[in-house]
Order: C-alpha cells, then structure tokens, then sequence
C-alpha cells in the first residue's frame, strides 16, 4: 500500500477523474487506523465475509481473505484492466497500471 501511495499522483492522476478502493477483510477499526497512521490518501472498505471479493473473483475461501487482485474499472462501470494477483513488487506492474488507469480516464473524456 505504501507504493500506491507513494506514486499516487502518477499512478492515480493524482486523484483527478479517479477513486482508488482499498477493499480488505480487515475490520472497518483496524483499516482506518492502518489509513491513519500511514497517510494514505484513498479509501479503505472492509469486506468482512469476503462478499465484494466473491463477486470479484478476488476472494480465497481456503483462507477467507481477500487476494492482491487489482483492478481498473472505466467511467462506464466496465472492469477495463485485471491483475490477478497484483505482484506489488515487481516495477513493471505499476507501469502497466499507470497504462491502464490513464486509458480509462482518457476513455472518459
């Protein structure tokens, strides 16, 4: 979360035209003090029970947590780009993110 973060404005067009998610199992508690303390400058959401994982594809119910996917959904509401998982520290994943967050918000205009 701390890369997000850190190149939120590169990544996230510095939050013009984009809302990035966080969504964790965590309790709601625990997340907003993680979000807190770290300065994040997204959203954090709890899915207690995994329900937007499940619906997602991003639920593992052998451990009952949420997985690193990512994904990049269009103005229309369309899932324009999936990571699935999102390897955090691999530098080439956050380009082809950028890539794919400034097509959707280029796709809105």
């Amino acid at each position: 979360m701390d890369a997000y973060r850190d190149q939120y404005a590169t990544l996230f067009n510095g939050g013009k035209d984009v809302t990035l998610l966080a969504i964790s199992t965590d309790p709601d508690t625990t997340l907003a003090s993680w979000a807190r303390e770290a300065k994040y400058p997204f959203t954090f959401l709890s899915d207690l029970g995994g329900t937007v994982g499940k619906l997602y594809g991003a639920f593992n119910t052998k451990y009952g947590l949420d997985n690193r996917t990512l994904l990049v959904i269009a103005p229309d509401g369309t899932v324009s780009y999936v990571a699935a998982p999102f390897r955090e520290v691999d530098p080439t994943s956050y380009t082809d993110l950028a890539a794919a967050v400034q097509k959707a918000v280029s796709a809105k205009q």
